[in-house]
């Protein structure tokens, strides 16, 4: 009699239905709540993430450096400018790092396309063999894209309000509106400048970086809930690949 055998996979689905079945039969098959629910984020807008608390965070996007390629002074030298630029901050900051698997299938193609119309037999020759081995390296590995972001955050100052701005607002959804954009406003200039605080900070250690988008932070925010369903990264040209240290 053969045994029937489980994948990990199969065990956690399992375990889950069983679990949403017996939530079900407890709270008489009321709809469940929506992931969004559980999530802090209120809303993304002006390149700006909202949390339900009111509180702002922007994301920048920052390259990266070969600090074993250094020499001894040029990496003392860095880490007393991150020391610096650490002990210069007056509020906190959080560091993400994000791997993504790069897909490299259309760059080959493109080789492929660029060897069939080279005249020089040499180079021909050379191209197919850099093919070949690009695409057995591929095959026994998963090439990875490190990516990293420098989150800062801005708690807002939720000041108290009157009993007649309260009144004031009911009597006038459209007031209340323009006042919370007011707010949101003042808000973002605030955590603008911290933003280029930080970025100033970056370039000081000859690191790019750059304000993410709306659409990039929404990007970023559903890569980083769903890492199992997120596309890789296509690379059509090696020159998408930023391979430079930072310089």
């Amino acid at each position: 009699m053969k045994r029937k055998s489980w994948s990990v996979t199969q065990l956690t689905t399992l375990n889950m239905n069983q679990q949403e079945m017996q939530s079900s039969s407890m709270t008489g098959n009321k709809p469940s709540a929506s992931t969004q629910a559980y999530l802090d984020i209120k809303e993304i807008k002006e390149g700006v993430v909202v949390l339900k608390d009111g509180s702002l965070r922007a994301v920048l996007v920052v390259s990266s450096v070969n600090f074993s390629l250094k020499s001894g002074e040029e990496q003392n030298a860095l880490i007393a400018t991150y020391q610096n630029f650490l002990n210069s901050l007056e509020f906190p900051i959080q560091i993400l790092m994000q791997s993504r698997k790069l897909d490299i299938h259309s760059y080959l193609d493109k080789l492929r396309s660029v060897m069939q119309q080279q005249t020089n037999e040499l180079l021909r020759l050379q191209t197919q063999e850099y093919i070949e081995y690009v695409g057995k390296l591929i095959e026994f590995a998963s090439i990875m894209n490190k990516t990293f972001y420098v989150i800062i955050p801005l708690i807002a100052g939720g000041g108290k309000t009157g009993f007649m701005s309260k009144i004031m607002n009911l009597l006038s959804p459209a007031r209340e509106i323009s006042v919370k954009q007011t707010d949101f406003d003042k808000s973002r200039e605030e955590l603008m400048k911290r933003v280029s605080q930080v970025a100033g900070a970056m370039g000081g250690m000859s690191l790019k970086s750059l304000v993410l988008s709306t659409e990039e932070l929404v990007e970023l925010m559903y890569n980083s809930y769903n890492l199992n369903t997120a596309s890789p990264i296509k690379i059509k040209s090696i020159g998408d690949l930023d391979l430079s240290p930072g310089e």
